[in-house]
């Protein structure tokens, strides 16, 4: 049975984690994956791996893999696709807009899944795609036997090294050819500044927060509003800590994030089967610095199904079409980028 972690680096640096896996509470004091789902239900995070190697493409990873007889005789993956219904996000997205207005809410990011059949092929070759994904995103991937989910992300949710933790909201959508129209869009600078906001307060405590100004990003053919923000923290960095105090970002949660706005956001991943990996923390502890990003732009698969979940954030001024035609163009995105 196949039992990996994988972690990309902007910069094509990566290494793949082969099993069994040790599992910890707290970080190791080697090198280590940070594997958990949306709701942190994972006691013990820290994965450790059997063997570690550094690789740089796809035939490195084939080689360094004890199972590469086998992929080698793999065929890509194809799917046939089954176009997403719009009646049970209308109904998510007109009951959270109705929260919103109401000022029950300020934000939310209702999650929705295309379901595909594997008609032929291996899902696990689309590892070969994580690290030839175009330079600037993160790559990550967990594959369990006949399940597992990758993908190729342009969000980081931490990067601690030394004393310094780096982090970015992201967020705020368009097509690339619509950067002029989009930099005056109130209502994606809206839902932007309200992720930017949330990370600057809840960094705070740790230690002093810099905050970047807004710019427009272009990762893998999306346009979307940039902040970076870093913090000198105080004192020695809990990671575990820091994980639970960022995630989720209203980037892929609520806000605000207290009690009743979980709840909402739980009930609303239920109702929409969201795959429990989607917006996920995912990172890799390595070389004493700790990658943590968010597990967006990817896929899922268990056995012959296979999952191509997107988010939208749902604001004041948000519109059924507008987000749904978003949806689509993040999950035509992904499609692109894996070959599918």
């Amino acid at each position: 049975m196949m039992d990996l972690a994988l972690f990309r680096l902007p910069d094509g640096r990566a290494w793949v984690g082969e099993g069994p896996f040790a599992e910890a509470a707290v970080p190791p004091g080697g090198t280590a994956f940070y594997v958990n789902d949306f709701t942190l239900s994972d006691a013990n995070p820290w994965k450790v791996p059997a063997r570690l190697t550094p690789v740089k493409s796809g035939d490195e990873l084939w080689v360094a893999l004890s199972q590469n007889d086998e992929l080698n005789a793999a065929a890509s993956p194809v799917v046939r696709w089954q176009k997403p219904a719009t009646e049970w996000f209308k109904m998510a997205f007109r009951r959270i807009r109705k929260d919103v207005l109401a000022h029950k809410l300020r934000k939310l990011v209702p999650v929705l899944t295309e379901e595909g059949e594997l008609q032929s092929g291996d899902p696990r070759l689309l590892l070969r795609r994580v690290l030839e994904a175009p330079a600037g995103l993160w790559g990550y991937a967990r594959v369990q036997g006949e399940q597992g989910f990758l993908g190729a992300t342009p969000e980081l949710l931490m990067q601690i090294e030394g004393g310094t933790l780096h982090t970015m909201a992201l967020a705020g959508t368009a097509k690339p050819n619509r950067e002029e129209s989009f930099a005056a869009d109130v209502k994606e600078i809206e839902e932007h500044e309200l992720v930017a906001g949330f990370i600057e307060e809840a960094l705070k405590e740790f230690g002093e927060v810099t905050r970047g100004v807004r710019g427009v990003s272009h990762p893998a053919g999306l346009t979307h509003f940039r902040t970076d923000i870093s913090v000198q923290l105080r004192d020695s960095a809990d990671m575990n800590e820091l994980v639970a105090r960022l995630h989720p970002t209203p980037a892929v949660g609520c806000l605000p994030r207290d009690e009743s706005g979980r709840e909402k956001l739980a009930e609303y991943r239920r109702l929409l089967k969201t795959p429990a990996f989607f917006g996920a923390p995912f990172g890799l502890k390595v070389d004493d610095v700790f990658h943590c990003v968010v597990s967006i732009r990817g896929l899922a698969w268990n056995e012959e199904t296979i999952f191509l979940p997107s988010g939208c954030g749902i604001v004041g001024g948000s519109a059924f079409d507008h987000e749904w035609r978003e949806l689509r163009l993040k999950r035509e995105s992904v499609a692109k980028l894996f070959g599918l």
